[in-house]
Order: structure tokens, then sequence, then C-alpha cells
């Protein structure tokens, strides 16, 4: 394993055990260092800090162990097994109403650049990193002993999340098994998941718990879900018998998977609208009064801090047109999962836009992503999922 040592007034950040090296950080690398070797991290004297995955990037090394922590052939096991105890632990692994969970979430489960998602007896992983692409045999055998014989397909989704250089050299594909179309269900309600050509992983789970809180507020409500995707917040609307839910989203291959999901759980059609339009257009357009509750679920608005600013001003736009259409006494779920966006940034947005609505809003709750998506306490970047629950007067 290579070495990379760090400049003596870099090093606070790692003994903090925050789990990114930036590039400035790096006093020497060994020649010929090539993206995704593991190495070897030293201070200026020699003293050995962990280990990780180089990158030639901003963020130059991604660490997944730290000082008294040496890379052993038990690593991935233990890592995935220690995840596994996780999700066990809050009764997503036996739940009975639902078969989908996050098992892995990068730095979170001190695996920074991975993802793993579990649909059922699939699991899908995602690297964000070449590092841990090149792991994913290793990955895949530690999933399979994790699981002891219950997973019956393992899928690697990680072309669209890697660098450029290996997006040339890495495509989507099975590990193990064929099926690309499976069914999962959450809260008893099921969900068609196409593993090739779905968003992310296959679907959302980070809403989960949020989904559930919806179909609360739903009973004899006229609810809009703009930026529905295949329609989660929507089906959550239906099972919590709103009067009529309106799903609105620019992509017609997810409105057509929603419709299936539709039929899939025997819901009742007329109670429900899909709509193929730009979401922003809808909200735009649409007239005054029609809706009791509306869902704000954007894509992220930001990957970027160059982007920042714009992300805040759509946020603001949207918001200030849910504000002024919605219903009084009107119930407006809100979120954002642009990580650059922080929490406080989300929350001075949405208050800049209730302020030029002219109406009374009240927080009825602040939303977050699941906890099958832990946040490391030392890395507060993991906390990019964030919701208000409004009641706007």
């Amino acid at each position: 394993m290579k070495r990379v040592i760090i400049h003596h007034n870099k090093t606070s950040s790692i003994y903090r055990k925050h789990p990114w090296i930036f590039s400035g950080a790096l006093k020497y690398k060994e020649p010929n260092l090539q993206e995704g070797e593991m190495v070897e991290i030293y201070d200026s004297k020699s003293k050995y800090l962990g280990f990780g995955h180089y990158q030639p990037f901003n963020i130059a090394i991604k660490i997944l162990g730290f000082c008294d922590n040496k890379y052993n052939d038990q690593f991935w096991f233990d890592s995935i097994s220690n995840a596994y105890k996780l999700r066990a632990g809050i009764g997503l692994t036996r739940h009975e109403k639902t078969n989908a969970y996050r098992l892995v979430h990068g730095e979170g489960d001190l695996l920074p650049g991975l993802i793993i998602d579990i649909y059922d007896q699939t699991a899908v992983i995602q690297c964000h990193s070449i590092g841990m692409n090149l792991m994913v045999n290793e990955i895949s055998d530690a999933l399979l002993k994790t699981y002891d014989g219950k997973l019956q397909q393992i899928f690697n989704k990680s072309k669209e999340t890697l660098s450029s250089h290996g997006t040339d050299l890495y495509n989507n594909g099975f590990i193990i098994g064929n099926q690309d179309c499976i069914l999962i269900k959450e809260n008893n309600i099921q969900f068609e998941i196409h593993l090739q050509d779905s968003q992310k992983t296959g679907f959302f789970l980070d809403q989960r718990e949020n989904r559930s809180l919806l179909m609360d507020y739903s009973f004899n409500k006229a609810v809009l879900n703009t930026f529905c995707y295949t329609g989660g917040f929507s089906l959550y609307a239906l099972k919590g018998n709103c009067i009529q839910v309106d799903s609105v989203d620019s992509s017609s291959k997810a409105i057509q998977q929603l419709q299936n999901n539709i039929i899939l759980n025997s819901y009742n059609n007329k109670n429900h609208q899909s709509i193929c339009d730009d979401a922003i257009h809808y909200l735009n357009s649409m007239s005054t009064g029609l809706y009791d509750l509306i869902v704000l679920d954007p894509p992220a608005f930001a990957k970027n801090i160059s982007k920042r600013h714009n992300a805040i001003q759509a946020y603001k736009r949207i918001n200030l047109m849910a504000m002024l259409k919605i219903k009084s006494k009107g119930i407006l779920f809100t979120f954002s999962c642009s990580q650059v966006v922080t929490e406080e940034l989300f929350y001075n947005t949405i208050i800049a836009a209730g302020i030029e609505s002219g109406r009374k809003v009240r927080i009825l709750h602040k939303l977050h992503q699941g906890p099958d998506h832990p946040i490391n306490l030392y890395h507060p970047e993991g906390s990019y999922l964030k919701g208000l629950v409004l009641e706007v007067d």
C-alpha cells in the first residue's frame, strides 16, 4: 500500500475523524499513484493516521479507517455486517410491512463513496468513487456472507455516479441474478422497481417516514404531488383516504410507472390524475384554491457550491407559488435534498417565501432523512435531506 504524507498543520480534521482529506493537505504522495488506490496516511513525523482511497480531485482521500485501524482481509465483511446490525437494531431487516431499506449510507456507515440499498432479495450497489468500484467483488462477497442465503441478486449501478474517467470504463450490470423488474413493499404499499432505468438505485428510500406522516395528513384532502417520480407520496395519500391526488412529473416513463403502482395496489384511479408536465410550469399556471395539501420534493437544484445561489432562488420561487395557490389552512410538505443548501439556508429561504406571500405560516414538523440514512457525527455534510411541514393560513 502506497503512502501519503499530510502537512503538519492539516492533521486536525483527521484527529476530529472527518473522513475527507483535501488535496491541499497533501505534503507528499508516492509516484504513479492511481485513482482508486488504497493508501496509508501519515503525518510529517511518520505517525500513522489511517487508510483510505486516493482520488485526483479536491477531495483527495476518503478515509476508511483511522489511527489504530489497519486494512485487513476482514475489513469489508466487518463493515457490511456492522451496517446490517444497525438496520436490524431498528427493525428494518425483519419488518413485516417493509422490505426495502438502505444498508450502507456512505460516510454515515464509515464507508465514504459507497451506497447499498436492499430491495427485498436484491442488493443494489452504487459506488461514488473509483476506489469503491474497484472493490465491488469484495463488497459483494461480504454482502452474501452477511445475508447468508437471503440475497438472490446483486446489481452494480455505479456508472452514472463515478468520475468521468470511470464512466468510460465501467457499465451497470448484474453481479448475481438477472431480474430487472422487481417488487417491493413499504408500509404494505407495493412499488415496482426497474433497476436499469430508474433514478438513483431505484427508489427514494430516505422519504419513508415522511411519506408515512403525509398519509396521516391526507384524509379527505385534495393533494398535489409535484416532482412525483413514481408516486411515493401519491400512493400514501391514496392510502390515507384523500379525496383526490394529482401527480405531476416531466418524465412520461415515471408517470407510466406510477400508473403501474396504482394498479398494483388496486387503488381507485378515479381519485388520481397523472399529469406529465414540468412541475414549476404547473404550479405557476394552476388555479388558486385547488389543493388542501401540496408536496414539493424537487431533485437537487444544486450539486455544488457554485450552483447554490441559483438553487436558493429556485426553492424560494416554487415555495412562494405553492403558498400563494394553496387553500387557506392548507398543508405544505416542502423538501430540499441539495447537500450544499444547509438546513439553515433552506429554513431562511422558506421564511423569505412566506414573507413575500403575505400569508400566515406555521411550522408543524421539521423533517430529515430516515434512520437507515445515518449521519456521521463528524461529517455534518451527510445531513442532506431537510424538510418542513407548514400550515399556510
